[in-house]
């Protein structure tokens, strides 16, 4: 028997006395004396209404609690049943009969409140619970220095690119994209700094990122202006045209990248909410700098003098994309079959190397980067820690040289203790120490994710992916007229650019780029989701454009030229992401490797699929037949008005049904397809 007070006081006969009531209470057997039936088998509680109208209290078991406490009220039957939260007698009901099905009512002499209070000990559980460590990661002074100065090195080299890029391409007209630029880094460490977020690696990749991502709101400005004055408008004009424009196209860019960084903030853990943080931030700031702040500096730059006090060309410029005429949808079936092509050598190369090279982050274990003074084999340092590890999956791999090693095992996985983690890595280091003690073995990191937050982490990695599309494809229908060709084609395009990077990276294995696919691998996809969605949105946006000034064309005869208009902006916008991704993945070090290795393959094949795939699925799934004003709503009796280059170039479709390199459409008439 235990001794436990009760935890509510008696009140006394006279002069207001209370008292505390004792109660004796038998435990289960053994030395650890637990309840014969904890908390943890109650699935609810709540508080009700008996018959009389007095408040009662429900309470509901899962099975295995409900065969426990059938066997206890039946063996206890007339005596009193104790719920008891950190020792202390909350209620201490007289049992009345055998309770089975698991579900229970406690009545008695209950205030509401006094019923609701119960009602939340039961659910509460057992109390206080233990503690185990589920995700962790140490990182050592030494590597986190580096880490410090590789993302400080990266940001810098990526701002550097950009600037130099923007001068060089748009004149005097990228001098002002830099300055909103440097304004708008200085924004979001205003903001990071006055929020006290603390600024990781992943989230020094968000910032390079978003300045990357920032370029592109000016690139659409800057591109429209460069329309505006080949037709004649002057630079004041053509840039108030230009601005106006754009801004649909950059709204919904912004939008859709917002999405991606609150779906990664509510969804992700660790690196990966430090990564959305940063993204999210760049969003709101990169569109105030660019759409109003950036205006602001050029209308005060050109004021009332000449027209040629602000230029947005040069010499690159003039030589580059000059009237391009490319004949996108008729290859699209080549695109097809290129995509199905790669998608199916990839996938197969996969299932032989026995499925994807997940992170620790998704099946469970724990990882340790290690540091030797001389360079050693992995393939060695696998075999020797192999059996201490009693054979358990176990991974060795180079971590940014040959001197440093990532090793990966699975070895207790399900043991969450801290005695476990002691265990571990007593067994890594002895049998370390045991081959390589001359090469000083000093263990730099160590992380460590239980086995059931690696399927929370699959989990919740599944479902931002699929929130993502789906979330992607309502606000494109929202925004394009409710035409669901509009949302099909991109979701299918995303899609399609999520697969690649899977195929890719088991590709990439085949010539020793050996990247696991883990947290930060996930933000990567959903990253380039919202790039490559950047891209399609663009073009959709021509498009519509395209389809509202010209009511009387169908979408055969303007979807050609709505690709070539915005080719030039999705080139620029590409390589300058690129050049940024590209610097991160050589000076951001090893923990953001693959990270900036998935961003390389999602600019490329983000770019091919939003010029190649998204419009191509719309042509295939629209009436292409039907009008402009048909397909987006408007009624008009006049003929095509075009504020812009014609349409319409001087071939028309070969008797073959295809179209050349140099194909467009002529006015009025439909191209044919195969």
């Amino acid at each position: 028997m235990t001794p436990l007070w009760g935890v509510k006081p008696l009140e006394g006969q006279q002069n207001n006395q209370q008292f505390l009531e004792l109660y004796f209470v038998r435990k289960g057997r053994g030395d650890a004396q637990q309840a014969p039936v904890s908390g943890e088998y109650v699935t609810d509680a709540r508080q009700d209404y008996d018959q009389r109208g007095r408040a009662e209290v429900l309470m509901q078991m899962n099975p295995t609690g409900a065969r426990k406490w059938q066997k206890m009220t039946g063996a206890n039957i007339g005596r009193q049943v104790a719920i008891v939260l950190d020792d202390y007698v909350y209620s201490a009901p007289v049992v009345q009969s055998e309770i089975g099905g698991g579900s229970s009512s406690i009545s008695g002499s209950f205030t509401i409140e006094e019923a609701q209070d119960l009602a939340n000990v039961l659910k509460i559980g057992k109390l206080p619970a233990p503690t185990r460590i589920v995700e962790e990661a140490v990182v050592g002074p030494s590597l986190g220095q580096e880490a410090i100065s590789r993302g400080l090195l990266s940001t810098v080299g990526g701002l550097v690119i950009i600037m130099l890029f923007m001068i060089g391409y748009y004149n005097r007209g990228g001098l002002v994209a830099d300055i909103a630029l440097l304004i708008n880094l200085f924004f979001i460490l205003g903001i990071l700094a006055q929020a006290q977020t603390a600024l990781t690696l992943p989230g020094i990749a968000g910032i390079v990122l978003t300045l990357a991502m920032a370029v592109d709101a000016n690139v659409l400005v800057y591109e429209r202006v460069r329309e505006e004055l080949a037709h004649g408008l002057s630079v004041k004009d053509a840039i108030a045209k230009a601005y106006n424009k754009a801004f649909s196209a950059i709204f919904d860019a912004n939008v859709t990248t917002l999405l991606i960084a609150l779906i990664l903030g509510y969804f992700g853990s660790g690196p990966v909410r430090g990564f959305a943080v940063t993204l999210g931030i760049g969003v709101f700031t990169s569109f105030l700098t660019n759409v109003f702040l950036s205006r602001v500096i050029i209308e005060a730059l050109i004021g009332n003098k000449e027209e040629n006090a602000l230029s947005f060309k040069s010499t690159f410029q003039r030589v580059l994309f000059k009237n391009p005429n490319f004949d996108f949808i008729g290859k699209r079936k080549l695109a097809y079959a290129f995509s199905i092509g790669i998608l199916v050598v990839g996938f197969i190369v996969m299932a032989i190397q026995g499925g994807p090279l997940l992170g620790v982050d998704f099946r469970g274990g724990r990882s340790y980067v290690v540091d030797f003074n001389k360079a050693v084999e992995a393939s060695a340092v696998r075999e020797a820690v192999l059996a201490n590890f009693n054979n358990a999956g176990t991974e060795a791999k180079t971590y940014g040289g040959d001197r440093r090693l990532k090793i990966t095992t699975s070895f207790l996985a399900d043991d969450e203790s801290t005695a476990a983690d002691k265990k571990v890595e007593d067994a890594l280091m002895g049998g370390l120490k045991a081959r390589y003690a001359d090469a000083n073995p000093t263990i730099l990191s160590t992380a460590k994710v239980g086995a059931t937050m690696a399927d929370d982490i699959k989990q919740s990695a599944v479902v931002s992916l699929l929130v993502a599309l789906a979330g992607i494809f309502l606000y494109v229908m929202l925004r394009f007229g409710g035409r669901w060709e509009f949302s099909f084609g991109a979701v299918v395009s995303l899609f399609h650019d999520a697969l690649f990077l899977l195929a890719g990276f088991a590709i990439a294995r085949l010539f020793g780029l050996n990247y696991e696919m883990d947290q930060v691998f996930i933000a990567a996809v959903l990253t380039v989701v919202g790039f490559s969605m950047n891209d399609t949105v663009v073009i959709y946006d021509r498009l519509r454009e395209y389809l509202k000034e010209n009511p009387n064309l169908t979408f055969a005869q303007i979807v050609n030229p709505a690709l070539n208009s915005t080719l030039s902006r999705t080139i620029i916008t590409s390589t300058t992401i690129f050049l940024v991704v590209l610097v991160l993945y050589i000076f951001g070090g090893e923990t953001l490797r693959s990270f900036s290795f998935a961003m390389l393959l999602g600019v490329l094949f983000g770019t091919y699929s939003s010029v190649f795939v998204a419009s191509a699925i719309i042509y295939d799934t629209i009436n292409r037949g039907k009008s402009g004003a048909e397909l987006m709503h408007t009624t008009t009796d006049e003929e095509p008005t075009l504020d812009r280059a014609p349409l319409a170039p001087t071939t028309a479709p070969t008797p073959s049904g295809t179209m050349g390199a140099g194909a467009g459409v002529m006015p009025g008439m439909a191209p044919r397809y195969s």
